[in-house]
């Protein structure tokens, strides 16, 4: 690779510097603002259901992942899909099983300059694992998740679970006091925590319901079955605050009154007046006649 060295007299040089100074620097001074994302907005994702299981095989001694998703979706996107269908390799001669049907499964995420929301409704939904394929493992009329964040405002996390929840065939009372857990000899156990919620001061995220599963069906080919199990996810981050137009700023009008020095001021504190103009006329009179004495009188010597 060459390189070309090329020497201007250094007035123009500066010259070229000054510009090339006043050109770059708004630029520069653009740059150095806070950082901010490639929208400048907020977030909002939700989720129906989301599996997070290990299903244990009877003739391997590998687990088999089973993380799936229904409707997860992100701002600015919705899903009304009722019906997940998955297969696993080993289990049940890798014949694809029901996972979760509903007759309402909607997740929703919006997001605009304001506010970002998220929210989720499952209706009359059953829920199974692998090796189970006729026992629910849970049963569920209805539940709702909704993160809210406005800009301004604190962010709102709530969800809902109305009535009672069958799980493994048996109708169990759900409260917010605190975790319920399930056991059936033979089948396995559940254990399940409703209405999860945290706020900060600009996120929000509310889960209607986890469950916490083990459960040792020895059927299909399937040992035992382990994990967690998450309905009715929603969460937010709230909008950067909007700032204010530029022009929606009252800017004070500038004091400006005509000034005038009185007679006999002193010119070097007043700043001037109306006759400084003919003295300094004047005095440069008097230098150039006095220069033009000068230049005569060395002529004549």
């Amino acid at each position: 690779m060459s390189t070309v060295h090329v020497r201007m007299p250094a007035r123009r040089l500066a010259v070229v510097a000054a510009a090339t100074a006043l050109a770059t620097g708004p630029a520069a001074l653009a740059g150095a603002g806070p950082a901010h994302g490639a929208d400048g907005r907020g977030g909002a994702s939700a989720a129906v259901l989301r599996t997070g299981l290990d299903v244990a095989l009877v003739d391997e001694a590998a687990e088999v992942p089973l993380a799936v998703a229904l409707n997860e979706v992100r701002a600015p996107r919705s899903a009304a899909k009722t019906a997940l269908t998955t297969r696993l390799d080993g289990v049940d001669g890798g014949q694809p099983f029901s996972v979760l049907r509903a007759d309402v499964a909607e997740a929703k995420a919006v997001v605009d300059d304001a506010k970002a929301e998220a929210s989720t409704r499952l209706a009359h939904a059953r829920l199974h694992v692998p090796g189970l394929p006729l026992l629910s493992l849970i049963e569920i009329d209805a539940l709702t998740s909704r993160a809210t964040c406005a800009a301004g405002k604190t962010p709102v996390a709530t969800s809902a679970l109305p009535g009672a929840v069958t799980v493994f065939g048996r109708k169990v009372s759900v409260s917010a006091g605190g975790p319920v857990e399930v056991e059936v000899p033979g089948v396995g156990e559940v254990r399940l925590d409703l209405s999860r919620r945290e706020v900060t001061s600009r996120t929000a995220a509310a889960t209607a319901l986890r469950l916490t599963v083990r459960v040792n069906p020895l059927k299909l080919n399937v040992a035992e079955v382990t994990g967690t199990l998450t309905l009715a996810e929603a969460r937010c981050e709230t909008p950067p605050a909007s700032e204010e137009p530029a022009g929606s700023r009252a800017t004070p009008e500038a004091d400006v009154r005509p000034h005038s020095a009185p007679a006999g001021a002193d010119l070097a504190r007043t700043g001037g007046s109306p006759l400084t103009r003919y003295l300094a006329g004047g005095a440069v009179a008097l230098l150039a006649a006095g220069a033009a004495v000068i230049a005569a009188a060395r002529r004549r010597n």
